[in-house]
């Protein structure tokens, strides 16, 4: 039996994912550090708000404006596509969801340097044809509102399911479920998005803080981006093996890991294993 395991042979993987670019990931971004959790953010470049913009008393949602925004989301986490404006997407004919999609990919290429390959559906809508516009505008996962409850590997990456949202009333069974299990069969992902406002709008910070507490610094689960889990999963799945199972070709340039009856073999970039 050969079965993926993600990077050091571990057989689960936590990310997160968080829209809007607000304020109140500053203070998210500072509880996932200390738990060494990571995290996507998607922005819409097109909605920064002025320097110096003063808020009205009250007012919950508050974009940062780029210099926020250029110095905050960095740090081991990822900045990717909410579209330029954040429109509902399948209320838009093609080319125009292709600038949406477009323009908001260059825009945060251009304040962070490198690829930005990952994106999230404003209000969770989509349709065949967005998914579409996404493939067209180079995007390599798109997530969804979806909740499975599950910790399921993604097949279908430009409709990518969470886990849950923050939110959700099954969350602490959720985290119970995936930290008992032990992934015998195969590895296993806990995905979990909101909206770093609504803790402050709902005044429980201290869901996301339990949260850390209980699924962070822990030694059998890899702290990874969206973008990281893709490459990661796509890479094991170029894995070459032999029609009797006992040869592996690795074509990548990712480390790949593989559990087996015997334990955990490390297949190297580019390398050849053969099981004894």
């Amino acid at each position: 039996m050969l079965m993926m395991r993600f990077p050091e042979g571990k057989s689960k993987a936590l990310t997160l994912s968080y829209d809007d670019g607000v304020e109140q990931d500053e203070r998210l971004i500072q509880i996932l550090d200390a738990a060494g959790i990571r995290c996507t953010f998607n922005l819409n470049s097109g909605c920064f708000p002025p320097e110096g913009m003063v808020w009205p008393a009250g007012q919950v949602h508050r974009r940062l404006p780029a210099s926020r925004v250029a110095a905050l989301y960095r740090g081991g986490h990822e900045v990717a596509v909410h579209t330029l404006t954040h429109p509902d997407l399948t209320q838009l004919p093609l080319n125009e969801m292709i600038r949406e999609i477009n323009a908001d990919r260059a825009n945060l290429e251009k304040l962070f340097g490198g690829l930005v390959r990952g994106a999230a559906y404003p209000y969770g809508t989509y349709s065949d044809l967005t998914v579409e516009a996404l493939k067209a505008c180079g995007i390599a996962y798109c997530r969804t509102v979806n909740a499975t409850h599950g910790f399921q590997i993604p097949r279908d990456w430009l409709r990518l399911h969470p886990t849950c949202h923050h939110a959700d009333p099954q969350l602490d069974a959720l985290c119970d479920r995936f930290l008992e299990d032990g992934a015998r069969y195969g590895s296993i992902m806990f995905y979990l998005w909101g909206h770093a406002y609504e803790f402050e709008g709902a005044d429980n910070w201290d869901v996301i803080e339990r949260f850390a507490e209980k699924m962070g610094g822990r030694d059998d689960i890899w702290y990874a981006t969206n973008i990281a889990i893709h490459d990661y999963v796509e890479a094991w799945r170029g894995l070459l093996i032999s029609a009797d199972g006992r040869t592996l070709v690795n074509p990548t340039a990712t480390a790949l890991y593989a559990g087996t009856e015997k334990g955990i073999v490390e297949i190297g970039a580019g390398a050849t294993v053969v099981l004894g």
